[in-house]
């Protein structure tokens, strides 16, 4: 059992998705996958998305379940998938697509990390140059530090 919310396992440098509610799906499944949360969890996630848009800025979304899922949530955990072409969020466009759970209100300093790489101009033109998913989970390895 690990207490780091992003594992190596959880970073896909190269997403299948192509379209946002696909790009949802699979950051969750990641989730899922890694035993962070249960199934329901992802349908709380485009619960979310449908009342609000979980788009960023600088090509993120962070797409997350709704508070009412929180009995879905196993242990807090970040999924990340990264996409080639760029997914139409709400007219936005989207490279990453970040899955996050956080038990308790865990969730909210997760997104604070996130948000600090991701305003980052620098910072985000690295992670869609980084080669390999391990390249990618490099850079934001920061957000597992306590």
């Amino acid at each position: 059992m690990t207490d780091r919310i992003l594992e190596p396992g959880n970073v896909v440098a190269a997403g299948s998705a192509t379209t946002k509610l696909d790009a949802i799906r699979e950051a969750g499944a990641l989730l899922v996958t890694a035993g962070a949360v249960r199934e329901d969890y992802v349908d709380s996630m485009f619960d979310r998305e449908a009342s609000v848009s979980t788009y960023m800025g600088n090509f993120l979304a962070i797409p997350h379940g709704t508070n009412d899922a929180k009995e879905s949530i196993v242990r807090s955990a970040l999924s990340l998938v990264r996409y080639a072409e760029p997914i139409d969020w709400n007219g936005q466009q989207v490279r990453f697509a970040v899955g996050i759970a956080g038990l308790n209100n865990e969730h909210l300093e997760i997104l604070q990390k996130i948000a600090i790489v991701f305003s980052d101009e620098d910072e985000v033109q690295k992670l869609i140059d980084a080669v390999t998913a391990e390249d990618i989970f490099m850079l934001l390895e920061e957000v597992n530090a306590e």
